[in-house]
């Protein structure tokens, strides 16, 4: 298992009538927290599209159990436990102390940018993958 933790302040512009953190918002949480993991393993978003692949989101289920509110600091927990083959799968935990607001997962696909078809994830991201997960 490989993870990060990601802190993020709700912003007001991010809250509903309610107060609540809107459920919108969520998926770009998980964004910026998954980012850091990939950059912390060597493998940056921005070089691997200068380099022709893409990693679109195919699926994303969010179970949520309390709500967040502005000025909340939380703590976004990503976890990748799998090598990825063509489709890397990530976990997240939302959380706000010890308090979990909601679980989340996505699934990504690693795409040529060209013809749009998946390919197999970079050799030196796979090299460190293996080390860590083993």
């Amino acid at each position: 298992m490989v993870s990060i933790e990601t802190k993020i302040r709700v912003r007001y512009g991010e809250t509903d009538r309610m107060g609540y953190l809107h459920h919108s918002v969520y998926p770009l949480y998980f964004e910026e927290s998954r980012t850091e993991l990939l950059r912390s393993l060597g493998m940056d978003y921005k070089q691997m599209e200068d380099n022709g692949i893409l990693l679109p989101v195919r699926d994303l289920s969010i179970t949520y159990y309390q709500p967040a509110f502005y000025d909340d600091i939380l703590r976004v927990k990503t976890i990748l436990n799998m090598i990825p083959t063509a489709k890397i799968i990530f976990d997240y935990e939302v959380l706000r102390n010890e308090t979990k607001l909601c679980k989340a997962q996505t699934t990504l696909v690693f795409v040529d940018s060209v013809d749009r078809k998946p390919v197999r994830p970079p050799k030196e991201f796979l090299s460190i993958l293996e080390k860590k997960l083993g």
